[in-house]
């Protein structure tokens, strides 16, 4: 069955789901293929297990060693609470899904997150001519990505397939690279950049930012940073209380820069020296750009595994989310930065990206239009 339709199944934890999502999306499209992306975290409801995740992700992350019990016993552990609560989720979520199918009537289901892979599995069982993808940029899978019935799993590196052949050795597992958005292939000149921000040609500049939610204490970090003489483009996400916070900060020193969310983060990467964030999507655009990349320990779980890999990639070095942490290894880095900035996965273009991806899905069986 040729694809004419695809549906991805995203959540609203951060914003690299819904990214993922979208370089499909427009990948499938001169394939003539419609593409439709639901939230996984909004059809679990207000209450029940979506205020649950919701509890889980945004307080205990901010008790790292009871996330990271969590993570390794019941995530990649397999543990019963795990396994209930990626079973709960499915159960909440599963008749939202097939209201979808129903009216889209998708050939294609592919899950850029965790808790859509095992309700694409339940739905190969009720809708059995439609094709599963699952697609996971994380270093490490656990065992909600992985559920026995997936036609393919997409990750990004061969430690990454391997984690997902640990739950089902059988898996068709391809490895391809992660894409990245055109915009961290076209940036401006860092002296175009600089000029457009306001910051001086020869200043050393560090990009500053966490993540969407904008985790660790950002406001201090950009504080010690100015104090020693750095010009900060400080980056306070969708976290209204840090960007506050920020801002206070800022008022009192013209070297730091406050944006929220905000799409001009491929400009922020051109003008800066070096990129203080933790492991995440940003790590990928960094590469591309070409800036080195200081690592904040600061998400556990998934995020220690996630950092572990980009220290391996190189350009990369990690500190603890404390001002005199990040401000020493910023000093350090930038005192005998590597004489190359090499990306971990190089397509010469965005377009590059896409030709692979779709030749990555044929080679799984999965019919797409000629070009």
């Amino acid at each position: 069955m040729t694809t004419h339709r695809a549906l991805f199944l995203s959540g609203s934890f951060g914003k690299g789901h819904d990214t993922l999502a979208e370089a499909c999306s427009v990948a499938l499209a001169p394939r003539g293929v419609e593409s439709r992306t639901i939230d996984c975290m909004a059809m679990l409801g207000q209450h029940g297990p979506r205020a649950l995740g919701d509890w889980i992700f945004r307080r205990v992350l901010a008790i790292p060693p009871v996330y990271d019990a969590f993570h390794f016993s019941q995530l990649r552990g397999d543990g019963w609470l795990g396994r209930a609560a990626d079973r709960t989720a499915i159960n909440f979520m599963y008749p939202h899904v097939c209201q979808v199918m129903d009216t889209f009537r998708p050939e294609l289901v592919v899950s850029v997150f965790a808790t859509g892979a095992g309700a694409s599995v339940r739905l190969k069982a009720d809708y059995p001519d439609i094709a599963t993808a699952v697609f996971m940029t994380d270093s490490f899978a656990h065992r909600m990505w992985v559920h026995e019935g997936i036609d393919v799993f997409l990750v990004t590196s061969e430690v990454a397939a391997a984690s997902v052949r640990r739950y089902w050795p059988q898996a068709n597992v391809a490895v391809v690279n992660a894409p990245v958005r055109p915009a961290f292939y076209q940036v401006p000149a860092q002296s175009v950049a600089r000029a457009e921000l306001g910051v001086p040609a020869g200043a050393s500049c560090v990009l500053l930012m966490s993540g969407a939610w904008g985790l660790g204490p950002l406001d201090e970090v950009a504080r010690a940073l100015a104090q020693a003489g750095f010009w900060v483009l400080a980056v306070g996400g969708v976290n209204e209380r840090l960007s506050r916070r920020l801002a206070a900060v800022a008022a009192d020193d013209p070297r730091i820069l406050v944006f929220g969310y905000t799409e001009r983060i491929a400009e922020l990467m051109a003008a800066s020296d070096v990129i203080v964030t933790s492991s995440g999507d940003t790590c990928r655009e960094a590469r591309v750009v070409g800036r080195g990349l200081i690592l904040l320990d600061v998400i556990p779980g998934h995020g220690r595994e996630n950092l572990m890999h980009e220290l391996e990639l190189g350009a990369a070095a990690v500190c603890s989310p404390t001002p005199d942490s990040v401000l020493g290894a910023v000093q350090t880095y930038l005192a005998d930065p590597p004489a190359a900035h090499v990306t971990a996965h190089d397509p010469e273009t965005a377009a590059a990206w896409d030709d692979e991806f779709l030749s990555t899905l044929s080679r799984a069986g999965i019919k797409l239009e000629s070009p």
